[in-house]
């Protein structure tokens, strides 16, 4: 038991007498903490196609309605040749069975309409992974989704050996360009799409009036014919 002193003085000294009361337990006011969600990485496979498709598409609606270049391949037909490819790694990040990240990159320049030049790293000992798409999903921005799926593609390239990761982000979409330059991205002397306009003429000339038509010129006897010549 808890006891309160009260002084009592006695001469010179002050003494002190316990009075019993009686103590309360304090109960823990910590608060249970909430799980949190666990998102999980892997590889996807061909029975992933067509949801990872629709992923992309919801994924991108928004950028790619702005933009002059789609961020995402530009048919499902197009999407299951890039499975097919070699050298092509695609992962899907998940919280509980859901798709809330997808992140396609390659080892080396690959594909025929490429247009990436391989002597610009040569030149600067860059030996880059490419990180062709890496696509959030809406819901879950904000949320260390992306900070993770980056994570994982920094730790790929360490794994191959490589010094850089190499991405192309189109120049209006500010929200993640500002997201990439906080996470020590920088621009390289990439293309920017230029325009100028032009006055416009219709491609077919409009309907003409045609001259007054000529009467034909009359023959006069002898003429256009071979003379009559005896045999």
């Amino acid at each position: 038991m808890a006891r309160r002193r009260s002084p009592r003085k006695t001469g010179n000294q002050t003494s002190v007498v316990a009075e019993e009361r009686p103590v309360v337990a304090k109960r823990a006011r910590g608060k249970k903490k909430q799980a949190q969600p666990l998102i999980a990485v892997r590889h996807m496979t061909r029975r992933d196609i067509g949801r990872v498709w629709e992923f992309l598409k919801l994924s991108f609606r928004d950028v790619n309605a702005e933009t002059v270049e789609y961020q995402r391949p530009r048919s499902k037909h197009r999407f299951e040749e890039i499975f097919e490819e070699e050298g092509i790694e695609q992962l899907l990040f998940e919280v509980d069975d859901a798709i809330v990240a997808y992140a396609e990159c390659t080892y080396e320049v690959t594909g025929s309409d490429n247009w990436i030049n391989p002597r610009y790293f040569e030149k600067r000992d860059m030996r880059p992974l490419f990180v062709d798409e890496l696509a959030v999903h809406p819901e879950w921005h904000g949320k260390g989704v992306g900070s993770f799926a980056l994570e994982q593609l920094h730790h790929l390239a360490r794994v191959h050996g490589l010094n850089h990761l190499v991405l192309e982000v189109a120049e209006n979409n500010e929200r993640a360009l500002e997201w990439y330059k906080k996470r020590a991205f920088k621009k390289l002397d990439a293309a920017v799409f230029m325009a100028t306009s032009v006055d416009t003429e219709p491609e077919l000339l409009p309907p003409r009036e045609l001259a007054g038509q000529r009467e034909p010129a009359s023959t006069l006897p002898g003429e256009g014919s071979e003379p009559d010549g005896e045999s």
